[in-house]
């Protein structure tokens, strides 16, 4: 098939059907351009206004400076760390923990427990999430919808409740990875900026499935005083040092194998469900986890084009075999069910049957 539905990033290999992404006139994609302009940011000075921000607006009622949402991954662990170590912040972790958790999850959010950290964590109740969940997935194709939501919802209803001003989430993927480029020169952003973005505009319906009792944990909170950030505006951010760093001083343990989908094995390693949503990832735009790592590797530049070709070729297309019968189980539904949900959400124009798996049509180049 000629790759006349899609191309690539002549940097990365990011691909044009990738939401929201740009490309400019040589065919460099929005994140590896800003990668570049990085460089010339003058990251002291966010700092510094950071540091001001927080020093005019902390509530006075509140013990804590600012609200971390962690996960006992790396990159929670790291802005943890430097926010309580190296600015001598009051820092309140909390987490919202994932349906499906791994092993491995649930170890590293223990070990980042001795750190001597103040965490709060929320559970869901089981049911309500995971009817959001199944609604993202069957809806979608996001099995992590409900989830996504609470990480933001619940948070800042938390925030509400202890008088904290300041929420500090990680990195603008939109920025890092290609997508809209809004917050770039901005320290902060809104509740519009998630439900539009990060929720898709299926924010108020999905809560319908839900009834007023049961949707407690997602329910944005009305005339809420509290700011959002990200870590990424004020630092330049680099998930391998956010792995480095949090494993020599939070901790953190790595995969002891490669993670499915890709060839790393520090990331995302919270939930069996963010396999699904990588490989649906794949399956409805043509790019997957390794995609995504490639493309963070060539930016850091610990990696070629030629390369990262190779290995996307090699590891974007694996299903989640190992956590199949995990997800009938969580999701209620038979096997063939299951694969009629992923059989709908698979673009067409980019893939064929054959012998039951899905094989793409293009060629990366």
């Amino acid at each position: 098939m000629k790759n006349s539905s899609i191309f690539w990033c002549t940097s990365c290999l990011n691909t044009s059907t990738r939401p929201r992404i740009i490309f400019d006139k040589q065919g460099k994609c929005n994140a590896c351009l800003w990668s570049e302009q990085k460089k010339k940011i003058k990251w002291k000075s966010r700092l510094k206004f950071l540091k001001d921000h927080l020093k005019k607006n902390k509530n006075p009622n509140s013990k804590y400076d600012l609200i971390v949402p962690v996960s006992g991954g790396k990159d929670g662990s790291y802005v943890t760390y430097y926010c309580k170590e190296k600015l001598g912040l009051n820092v309140l972790c909390v987490t919202v923990n994932p349906p499906l958790r791994s092993e491995l999850g649930y170890k590293n959010l223990e070990n980042f427990k001795k750190n001597e950290v103040d965490l709060l964590e929320i559970n869901l109740p089981y049911h309500a999430h995971m009817k959001l969940n199944k609604f993202g997935f069957v809806k979608n194709g996001r099995p992590l919808y409900g989830w996504l939501i609470a990480i933001f919802t619940a948070i800042i209803n938390i925030a509400n409740q202890f008088d904290i001003n300041l929420i500090m989430y990680g990195e603008d993927g939109e920025a890092e990875y290609g997508g809209v480029q809004k917050l770039k020169s901005k320290a902060f952003f809104d509740i519009e900026f998630i439900k539009k973005i990060y929720l898709s505009d299926q924010y108020n319906n999905s809560l319908k499935i839900l009834n007023f009792k049961e949707s407690h944990w997602w329910r944005l909170p009305k005339n809420s005083k509290t700011r959002m950030s990200h870590w990424s505006y004020f630092e330049n951010w680099d998930s391998y040092r956010n792995f480095v760093v949090s494993k020599k001083f939070m901790k953190y343990e790595e995969n002891t194998k490669k993670n499915v989908g890709t060839y790393t094995n520090f990331g995302q390693n919270d939930t069996l469900l963010y396999d699904l949503h990588c490989y649906l990832m794949y399956l409805k735009f043509g790019f997957g986890r390794a995609t995504q790592d490639i493309g963070i590797d060539i930016r850091r530049g610990s990696m070629t084009r030629e390369q990262g070709l190779q290995l996307a070729k090699i590891y974007d297309n694996e299903f989640p075999d190992y956590a199949l019968n995990d997800y009938l189980d969580y999701f209620d539904i038979k096997e063939k069910t299951f694969f009629q949900i992923i059989d709908k959400h698979v673009n067409k124009k980019l893939f064929f049957k054959k012998k039951n798996m899905w094989v793409p049509k293009f060629l990366i180049n």
